[in-house]
């Protein structure tokens, strides 16, 4: 087996190129010089790692000439190496997008101040024509919003105005008969008391309009009236 491996071997060497016979004797060589050293237990220098990340990704049979550690170790080498370039690549003075000149963001305030009507889309492409390529992100950040009086919530509306806050909604009702009847009510929400109902087997827009104008009539009707949106309101 030793004369038929050596042959293999020598066949091989035959076979293979000058320039990949470099790179084995190159990587055979810095090997050795490792476990030469007086130490018990040989390190690994920073140049023995850059030199097998930069072995690995110019030749294709780095794995076969790697003895002292193994392949997995030198591909987290190589993802150590590519990280730490791009963090010195990517390091600057400046973090984040340039700034806006003073003139554009004066410009900006001044087209939002002076044309309330316009959004921001209108102040981007009015920019444009002027010659500024600004995005609507910035235009936003820098336009001047107009105060709005602070709304009050739900909440406080129905607190504020339960004595003219009416409801009106339809449920149905099975009958012994199997038909369907809809009932109508209206809800007074101060006291939570019915002011009016009926009960239809056809509930119309116009079926329900003459129900709130009896219940409500000459100036008794509320000033809100709660309803969903169902079309049988009209």
């Amino acid at each position: 087996m030793g004369v038929i491996r050596i042959l293999v071997l020598f066949l091989r060497g035959v076979f293979r190129s000058r320039t990949e016979l470099a790179a084995e004797n190159l990587a055979l060589r810095q090997q050795l010089t490792i476990l030469q050293q007086k130490s018990k237990t040989p390190r690994l220098r920073r140049r023995d790692r850059m030199f097998w990340a930069l072995l690995s990704r110019i030749w294709v049979d780095w794995r076969a000439a790697l003895l002292i550690v193994q392949p997995d170790t030198v591909v987290r080498w190589h993802r150590a190496g590519f990280r730490l370039f791009w963090r010195w690549k990517s390091r600057t003075a400046k973090v984040g997008r340039p700034k806006i000149k003073a003139e554009i963001r004066n410009l900006i305030r001044r087209m939002s101040r002076e044309n309330p009507l316009w959004g921001t889309p209108r102040i981007q492409s009015e920019l444009a024509l002027l010659g500024h390529v600004v995005a609507e992100s910035t235009i936003d950040k820098y336009q001047v919003h107009p105060r709005k009086p602070p709304s009050q919530t739900w909440r406080a509306f129905l607190d504020n105005h339960l004595k003219d806050i009416v409801a009106v909604d339809f449920f149905t009702v099975p009958t012994a008969t199997f038909r369907i009847l809809f009932a109508f009510v209206m809800l007074r929400h101060d006291r939570r008391r019915v002011v009016h109902f009926n009960v239809t087997a056809h509930p119309t827009a116009e079926w329900t309009a003459q129900q709130i104008a009896e219940a409500f009539p000459f100036d008794t009707a509320p000033r809100s009236l709660i309803r969903d949106r169902d079309g049988i309101y009209g």
